[in-house]
């Protein structure tokens, strides 16, 4: 008789060890299984010059970030103003990935905030964020001179990931 209440609080406990774990983990640290690979290949059209194309490939030897942002995320908005000081500095690459927007809607969003962006590009379908398994916008990946994806910012970028983990990254890839 006592081992048939044992067993559904053993259940419990272990229940409740694994929500504990589970409670420890920053819900932005997803893993990406992308990161340390190359970086998927892609050929789409610029956003403001339309007749011109971009590819990762032009940017081999260079260490560079990827933003995929969009003119209808609110999220895209908070981290909009930390994109601007990185895009003034000029300390990286800034390429934007305007994702499953219109192209209207995308030059009017940068006229009004401003345009941090070495070069901002279109994902009007989203097969290029689909590649590079964007959850949701806004998304940064930071990408080494070979082409290799090494870290996946999932959501807005904040002044501490920028100081602690980005720019620190940055650097140590400009060396190597």
């Amino acid at each position: 008789m006592k081992a048939r209440f044992l067993i559904p609080i053993g259940l419990f406990l272990v229940l409740v060890v694994f929500l504990a774990l589970g409670l420890q983990h920053d819900p932005r640290e997803i893993p990406s299984p992308l990161v340390d690979k190359p970086a998927p290949q892609f050929k789409v059209a610029q956003l403001i010059a339309e007749d011109k194309t971009f590819s990762p490939q032009d940017m081999k030897g260079q260490v560079w970030m990827l933003n995929v942002w969009a003119s209808w995320c609110v999220a895209c908005r908070v981290e909009h103003p930390l994109l601007m000081e990185i895009g003034k500095s000029k300390a990286v690459p800034l390429i934007g990935l305007d994702y499953k927007d219109t192209r209207p809607a995308a030059l009017k969003f940068l006229s009004q905030h401003g345009d941090p962006y070495t070069l901002a590009i279109v994902d009007t379908d989203g097969r290029v964020g689909i590649d590079f398994g964007v959850y949701g916008v806004p998304e940064t990946f930071i990408i080494d001179k070979q082409g290799v994806i090494r870290h996946k910012q999932i959501g807005p970028i904040t002044e501490e990931a920028l100081q602690k983990t980005i720019m620190p990254l940055i650097e140590k890839l400009k060396k190597s």
